[in-house]
C-alpha cells in the first residue's frame, strides 16, 4: 500500500522538524532517565513510576515513527506554488458568512498542519473542501452538522 502524501508549507515543514528533533535529543534522554530513575527503586513488577516511564516511552517512540513518516511523504507548497487566483493549499482565504455577516480569515493547510484554533483547516475539512478551487466573489455551501453555511470568498492572499 502506498503511503499518503502529506501536504505542508514551509512553516508546518520546520514546526515537524522541530518538534522531531525535541523527541530525538531531549525527551528520548529524559525518559531514559525517568527509567533509571524507576528501575533504581527496586522491584519493577509494582512500581508505577516505571510503567508510566515505560508507557511515554512507548508514546514518543511511535510519534518519532509517525514525525519521519511523514516527513518521509512531505510535499512541500511554497508561496511562488500559491495561486491568488482560485483557493489553493497555503492560501488565506478571507470569507463572510452570508446569514451572520462575519468575516474570517482562513488558511488552507494539509491535515497534519491544520489547526482550527489558529485558522489554519485542512484541506479535507468541510469549509477547506467548499472553497479549495473556487474563485474570488464565489459562494459555496458548506455542510455542518447544524445545517448548511453560505460563505463567499472576498479575498485570496498568499
Amino acid at each position: 500500500m502506498a503511503e499518503k502524501e502529506v501536504i505542508l508549507t514551509a512553516e508546518g515543514l520546520i514546526k515537524l522538524e522541530d518538534e522531531l528533533e525535541q523527541l530525538k535529543s531531549v525527551k528520548r534522554r529524559e525518559i531514559a532517565e525517568r527509567i533509571k530513575v524507576a528501575i533504581g527503586y527496586g522491584d519493577i513488577s509494582e512500581n508505577s513510576e516505571y510503567e508510566d516511564a515505560k508507557n511515554e516511552q512507548a508514546f514518543i517512540e511511535g510519534r518519532v515513527i509517525m514525525l519521519e513518516k511523514m516527513l518521509r511523504n512531505a510535499r512541500i507548497i511554497n508561496s511562488d506554488d500559491i495561486d491568488t487566483d482560485v483557493v489553493s493549499i497555503g492560501s488565506k482565504v478571507d470569507v463572510k458568512d452570508m446569514e451572520y455577516g462575519d468575516t474570517v480569515q482562513y488558511t488552507i493547510v494539509g491535515t497534519a498542519e491544520s489547526n482550527p484554533s489558529e485558522n489554519k483547516i485542512s484541506n479535507e475539512s468541510p469549509v477547506g473542501k467548499a472553497i479549495l478551487g473556487k474563485k474570488k466573489g464565489s459562494v459555496v455551501d458548506v455542510t455542518v452538522p447544524a445545517g448548511v453555511i453560505q460563505y463567499k470568498i472576498i479575498d485570496i492572499k498568499k
